[in-house]
């Protein structure tokens, strides 16, 4: 097909996630066929991106400051929701509902991987929270079996700061129909009901 400089920006898009090698010629063909007004711009934009943007010392998110824009803000909430990830962070602040603060664990444990409480932000988030101690934690972690176990493992770490410990609620989602749920979050769901 191309040379070699084609074959590996096909080869790097392909990796991205969602994409495969079909997906990247397609969108490397769009870029050279628009280099003025899309290949160059991005190239300028990840060069930018990866030169200015950290993890911030506080909570873990991702930024171009540290501490991150949402760390420095004086106007966020005394609350803190810890997240698994910098991509359930960036869903949550979407939703426009929660204004507090966050803390990202970097990952959740697993036994099966060997990923245990040393290996996330665990220790960081116990320091956080005896130095500033905030008027809530949210426990934010995926429904899968090593978010249960990462949010029971810091429920428990947690109860003796005396801080209310809360947990997003599971079960239906929004447009889903029942029979096609499975039992596990039709249980949580049933168990998790509210007066209305």
């Amino acid at each position: 097909m191309g040379g070699p400089e084609l074959e590996r920006l096909i080869s790097l898009f392909a990796k991205l996630p969602g994409l495969g090698p079909r997906s990247a010629r397609r969108i490397v063909l769009k870029l050279l066929r628009e280099r003025e007004t899309k290949l160059l711009p991005l190239a300028d934009a990840i060069r930018a991106a990866a030169e200015t943007v950290k993890t911030c010392s506080v909570c873990g998110n991702l930024d171009s400051c540290d501490p991150c824009t949402i760390c420095a803000s004086p106007s966020r909430d005394n609350a803190i929701c810890v997240v698994e990830t910098v991509a359930d962070l960036w869903a949550l602040e979407r939703a426009l509902i929660y204004r507090g603060r966050y803390h990202v664990l970097g990952g959740s444990l697993s036994a099966l991987a060997g990923r245990g409480p040393e290996d996330i932000a665990i220790a960081s988030l116990l320091m956080r929270l005896s130095a500033d101690p905030p008027q809530e934690i949210i426990l934010a972690m995926p429904a899968t079996v090593d978010g249960a176990a990462t949010g029971h493992y810091l429920a428990e770490k947690l109860k003796n700061f005396g801080i209310p410990i809360s947990r997003l609620a599971q079960g239906v989602p929004m447009g889903g129909s029942l029979e096609v749920l499975d039992e596990g979050t039709l249980a949580t769901a049933l168990r998790a009901r509210r007066v209305s």
